[in-house]
């Protein structure tokens, strides 16, 4: 079983940033996928950004290229979400996902990650 615990959500003004980590338990987490997804009030969860084992491989919503970045501390067990450029519709609950026994970074659906942090919220306000 792997336990992963976001932080870093909150409030912040357009245009400014944010940090989001998320810290996971086990011995293994340096053979997982993480990804981080995210959910609006009354939207579907969505993809926002993968990487892979290793960290070598990255893969990023289309709509947060260039803003987004995200990167892993194996030695930490922790994987992190740097926002940047934030706009008022990236306001959602961040989320942590963990795909055990992955190599690759190109996983954007909720249903190919078995593990799920509690999530974080994120408010940009315009």
């Amino acid at each position: 079983q792997v336990q992963l615990v976001e932080s870093g959500g909150g409030l912040v003004q357009a245009g400014g940033s944010l940090r989001l980590s998320c810290a996971a338990s086990g011995r293994t987490f340096n053979t997982y996928t993480m990804g981080w997804f995210r959910q609006a009030p009354g939207k579907e969860r969505e993809f926002v950004t993968a990487i892979n084992f290793s960290g070598r491989a990255t893969y990023y919503a289309d709509f947060v290229k260039g803003r987004f970045t995200i990167s892993r501390d194996d030695a930490k067990n922790t994987v992190s979400l740097q926002m940047n450029s934030l706009k008022p519709e990236d306001t959602a609950v961040y989320y942590c996902a963990a795909r055990p026994s992955s190599y690759d970074a190109h996983y954007s659906s909720a249903a190919q990650y078995a593990y799920w942090g509690q999530g974080t919220q994120v408010t940009v306000s315009s």
